[in-house]
């Protein structure tokens, strides 16, 4: 029997375990808070993000290992691109947190805008190092270009209500 490519297996599930805790903010607060909100007949059915974030953050996780692998680890020519991927990362998980947790709308469309940024420069220096893991993030740019979208007609349809709530908070 072959040895488990640990760093493989470690790449691929890494970015998903944000998916994963991000889902409780979801379960949490997704049927009183998100479903109140007026929503564009365009966007995806709830059904359908599972699985597409599932095999989006595999498919990141897996180009990561691509250029880990190609770049020299951490000590080569892999630091910058993996950082940046690090910092993407860091956006896409925030984002849930953001927008379901704190049922923020404003700041979830602040956070992608920056992760939209983020992963454009990852897919760049990730296709530098190796160009299977910059095609691999092409789906994902895909994606988050219609959640960024989502995200902007859901704020300019819903700001009327969300600033008059932020607006009528106590004062801290």
């Amino acid at each position: 029997m072959d040895s488990v490519n640990w760093p493989l297996v470690g790449a691929t599930i890494l970015p998903n375990v944000g998916g994963w805790v991000g889902s409780i903010y979801v379960k949490k607060n997704y049927l009183d808070w998100y479903e109140s909100l007026k929503r564009p007949n365009w966007r995806p059915p709830n059904y359908a993000f599972p699985p597409v974030w599932t095999t989006l953050y595999s498919s990141m996780g897996y180009a990561s290992y691509l250029v880990w692998k190609d770049g020299g680890g951490f000590d080569g020519s892999a630091r910058l691109p993996l950082t940046f991927f690090a910092g993407q990362l860091a956006l896409n998980w925030a984002w849930t947190p953001i927008f379901f947790g704190a049922k923020n709308i404003k700041g979830g469309l602040i956070d992608i805008i920056l992760l939209d940024s983020a992963v454009l420069g990852t897919a760049f220096l990730f296709f530098k190092v190796n160009k299977t893991a910059g095609c691999l993030l092409l789906p994902y740019i895909a994606w988050l270009g219609l959640a960024s979208a989502l995200n902007y007609v859901i704020y300019r349809d819903n700001c009327a209500v969300t600033d008059k709530k932020e607006e009528q908070a106590p004062k801290k």
